[in-house]
């Protein structure tokens, strides 16, 4: 998944330029395009893992291009758009978006949404489980599981929680700041850093009645940071 070419279709040079910089600082190869026909182009030519796709475009509007898309095959897609209409939402998703993420946006958030789309998209059944240390991740199946030899224990975790450490395993052994968390796994509400704070409390107590709470771990002055630390 880190060397997944990303295709980024946005004619909003600075928000181009901030996606780019964001999926190359972990990791991925990334071109882009400014209109739909290159989009289009780059995508028969260059057959990128995910696109990353406004809706408003010149020449080929997105919707224009995920039908296309679409009818040559099911190279994921996340939709962007500057329109919070639930009903454009629906129609992008009934169109055969994967995601959707509406304009303004943390970048953090996009990235960490398609690492997710291509977990679920992935064929390959041991890339869609995350594992730290004895903790397996299974984003497709929604269950965390603590494996120790034969034994399989699952946790039971709230979807926030569940969010939370699906988030933070993509990027193992990495400090998230609390804002950071709150634009990737709350992104629906008005959460405040002392709400992760209290997710992280509870999600501890579980992962230490586990047995793996030395898993995750407060950084002083940053956030949190999930990682196999022994």
């Amino acid at each position: 998944m880190e060397n997944a070419l990303i295709l980024i279709v946005e004619d909003e040079a600075e928000i181009s330029d901030i996606l780019e910089r964001y999926f190359e600082r972990e990791g991925f190869r990334v071109l882009t395009a400014a209109d739909g026909e290159i989009a289009l182009s780059h995508h028969q030519r260059l057959r990128p893992d995910l696109v990353v796709l406004d809706v408003k475009l010149p020449k080929l509007d997105g919707h224009t291009v995920l039908a296309t898309i679409r009818q040559r095959g099911d190279t994921p897609v996340i939709m962007v758009t500057a329109l919070a209409d639930d009903l454009d939402k629906l129609h992008g998703l009934r169109s055969g978006a994967d995601d959707y993420v509406v304009k303004p946006f943390n970048p953090v958030e996009v990235v960490a949404r398609a690492r997710a789309v291509l977990r679920r998209s992935s064929g390959n059944a041991s890339n869609k489980v995350l594992r730290i240390g004895r903790l397996a991740i299974d984003p497709v199946a929604h269950m965390v599981v603590v494996e120790d030899g034969k034994s399989r224990v699952p946790l039971s975790l709230t979807r926030t929680e569940f969010r939370i450490l699906e988030y933070m395993a993509g990027f193992p052994n990495r400090a998230f700041e609390r804002g950071e968390i709150v634009d990737a796994c709350l992104p629906e509400g008005d959460a405040l850093d002392r709400t992760v704070d209290s997710h992280m409390s509870k999600l501890r107590k579980k992962l230490d009645a586990a047995g793996v709470g030395d898993l995750l771990n407060g950084v002083r002055g940053v956030g949190y940071r999930l990682g196999d630390f022994g």
